[in-house]
């Protein structure tokens, strides 16, 4: 385990290998699994006040979900995260020209019409975030729909955290990032 400032960091995100390879999963995703995209407290309120101009990024069943079920959901833990379609499929994500998943919020961003890039669990997969009183830990989270991930990752000679420099960075910072290069280059000399 690695342990930088206010983080617990799992050895795998440093030993394992990881590339999305969009063209052989197809965003599986944004539609497997039993909840939508965690979200964190201060996302809510993001949300809130950029759903007008996400909206018109998303499907027609992605909005009628959100119009039935609202912005974001309250799961039995008391956790919050993205509203799905049926029970399934993300209300934000759309299918692009490829047949592959992309998220809505996400296009908005490359628009112009949002500052609000996308989740940050999404933008951090396959990492997640367990809090804990004083402290998060960071844990890599196999998937077998990700397999092609690993593999592309492994031939590309990319790790999970290099893969994942720029979220890891937005959600803890530059001198973050730098501290747990320092850490796994020093651990492999």
């Amino acid at each position: 385990m690695i342990i930088i400032q206010n983080t617990v960091i799992s050895d795998d995100v440093r030993d394992n290998f990881f590339v999305c390879n969009l063209e052989a999963c197809k965003g599986a995703c944004c539609v497997e699994g039993d909840l939508g995209a965690p979200l964190e407290e201060a996302e809510l309120t993001i949300l809130e006040a950029e759903y007008a101009s996400i909206k018109p990024f998303l499907t027609e069943a992605g909005q009628q979900a959100i119009e039935q079920q609202g912005l974001y959901i309250k799961d039995w833990e008391g956790d919050f995260s993205t509203t799905t379609i049926n029970d399934r499929e993300c209300a934000y994500a759309l299918y692009d020209e490829r047949g592959i998943l992309k998220c809505g919020i996400e296009q908005a961003y490359l628009a112009g019409a949002t500052s609000f890039k996308k989740p940050i669990s999404c933008h951090l997969y396959p990492i997640r975030i367990s809090k804990y009183e004083g402290f998060e830990a960071l844990n890599y989270d196999r998937w077998g729909i990700c397999n092609p991930a690993c593999a592309f990752g492994a031939d590309l000679g990319v790790r999970v955290y290099q893969f994942l420099k720029e979220p890891l960075i937005r959600k803890y910072g530059e001198e973050w990032y730098s501290e747990l290069v320092q850490e796994i280059e020093n651990s492999t000399l």
